[in-house]
């Protein structure tokens, strides 16, 4: 699990954060086990409470469940994933707007421009997985 704390957001904010990234992008799957309140407090350093109230959240949003005293899983709504990634997306898109809008470049130049490094990251990902 490779996750770093910065001091920009709230800890148990950041936690989901990440777990929604690594569910939308399939990295955790549906039904997948993560670890225990107290493993993940353990593993990144951070009070329990913190990673209790990250997960309450996430059990609110329908994003993890737990049954009992067996270990939270990730949902296995397709819907619920869908909208995460919708979420992460419109989220990102929003911040790029935000911090594009005072250059402005004309909407054809930037999605040309956008289209092109999107083709050019994804072929450099392509030749890392052959590494």
């Amino acid at each position: 699990m490779q996750f770093e704390l910065d001091n920009r957001a709230p800890v148990y904010v950041q936690v989901i954060q990440y777990f929604k990234q690594q569910i939308a992008s399939g990295e955790i799957k549906m039904g997948e086990e993560i670890p225990s309140r107290r493993e993940l407090a353990r593993l990144l350093k951070i009070n329990p409470n913190t990673v209790q109230r990250a997960y309450r959240e996430m059990e609110e949003a329908g994003l993890i469940y737990t049954d009992g005293n067996l270990p939270s899983k990730v949902t296995m709504d397709k819907e619920i994933i869908q909208r995460t990634k919708n979420e992460l997306l419109t989220n990102a898109v929003n911040e790029f707007i935000r911090s594009v809008q005072p250059i402005q470049i004309p909407l054809p130049e930037l999605l040309e421009l956008i289209k092109e490094k999107y083709v050019e990251n994804d072929i450099s990902k392509e030749g890392d997985k052959s590494d």
